[in-house]
């Protein structure tokens, strides 16, 4: 028995003392019938036996077993959920990547629903949990590691955004840091800048900052801690805070490389407080290609990412788990950033 004011973990134990959302196998097993006769059990379909179907709700209950709209889409047709989980919609990058989901779902006649996040693992969770139940699949950003993920998922299908696909046993869509941050590099290193540092987010290291450490070793640049900042917010205000500590640092720096375009604005902006004239004195380089980039001034240089695309893919990626198909891998599922030159570098 439970009481009233204990939180009951719903699902099944597992041998490490964790619990995971019941399938329709584990109703299988304690109601010792077939998977079939849950699918008719629950949906209320076909030839049962009255006492079998009791028998098979008693164990769904048991388990707090609740059928995903995407298992009840194999019974009956309707509309297709997909959920949308952004971690930042105060960030333009999202807003954009969000609207290539909702494009290529209505292309689909497909409906959104969309959950913030807010950078925050528990708010993962929840998301996750409620919309294992209302959605047929799940597409976004998730910080969490793959077996969390798994826990919560209840046998929905899931996109990863913004997470290779050799770093996650789900379907994703990633963006292929490494050829971009070299390409951005390269232009900075022809530009003649040597002492090159770098705003990084907080909620890494990630592949930016793996591939900023491994073109400055290949160019020959110097690389120690002294020549990343960390940014706490990944915004304006962050990016101004996180270059008056690299200044500090290292203030014979003559370029700088953002984790995110508005990082790299807020790096111009603490530049010019300082007395640094952009891009003479300092060039900047953001990463993501806002519209914003070309309002400031100087216009800021970027390695732009095509983020309705990358919702495209995502919801691409959707139709073929729906359809049986295998989730597209390698290149396929990868969005290459592109340099834009602007008067910032």
């Amino acid at each position: 028995m439970w009481a009233d004011d204990q939180q009951r973990e719903p699902g099944v134990e597992q041998p490490d003392g964790t619990r995971r959302r019941a399938t329709i196998h584990d109703v299988a097993k304690l109601a010792g019938v077939s998977r079939q006769t849950v699918s008719r059990a629950v949906n209320d379909k076909g030839e049962i036996d009255p006492a079998t179907k009791e028998r098979v709700l008693e164990a769904a209950r048991l388990l707090d077993y609740r059928p995903s709209r995407f298992a009840r889409g194999m019974v009956r047709k309707g509309a297709v959920t997909t959920g949308l989980v952004i971690p930042d919609l105060m960030n333009p990058f999202f807003p954009e990547v969000a609207a290539g989901v909702l494009e290529a779902a209505e292309q689909r006649g497909w409906q959104v629903v969309m959950w913030d996040s807010r950078i925050d693992e528990a708010r993962e969770r929840d998301a996750l949990d409620v919309l294992s139940h209302q959605a047929d699949a799940i597409v976004g950003y998730f910080k969490s590691p793959d077996d969390v993920l798994a826990r919560h998922l209840g046998g929905v299908p899931l996109v990863l955004l913004e997470r290779g696909p050799q770093q996650t046993r789900f379907a994703a869509v990633g963006i292929d840091a490494a050829a971009g941050v070299a390409e951005g590099m390269a232009h900075l290193v022809g530009a003649g800048h040597r002492r090159i540092g770098m705003l990084d987010g907080v909620h890494g290291p990630g592949p930016r900052r793996a591939a900023f450490l491994e073109q400055a070793r290949r160019h020959g640049l110097p690389v120690d801690d002294s020549w990343i900042a960390l940014c706490a917010e990944h915004s304006v205000a962050g990016g101004e805070a996180g270059m008056e500590r690299l200044l500090d640092a290292r203030p014979d720096v003559t370029a700088v490389f953002g984790f995110n375009d508005l990082i790299a604005v807020g790096a111009m902006r603490a530049a010019r407080r300082r007395g640094r004239r952009v891009p003479e004195d300092l060039a900047v380089l953001g990463f993501d290609g806002l519209s914003l980039g070309e309002l400031v001034e100087p216009a800021l240089s970027t390695l732009h990412i095509d983020k309705r695309r990358l919702g495209r893919l995502a919801v691409d990626q959707v139709a073929r788990l729906r359809s049986g198909a295998e989730p597209l891998r390698g290149a396929e599922a990868w969005v290459v950033p592109e340099l834009v030159v602007r008067a910032s570098t």
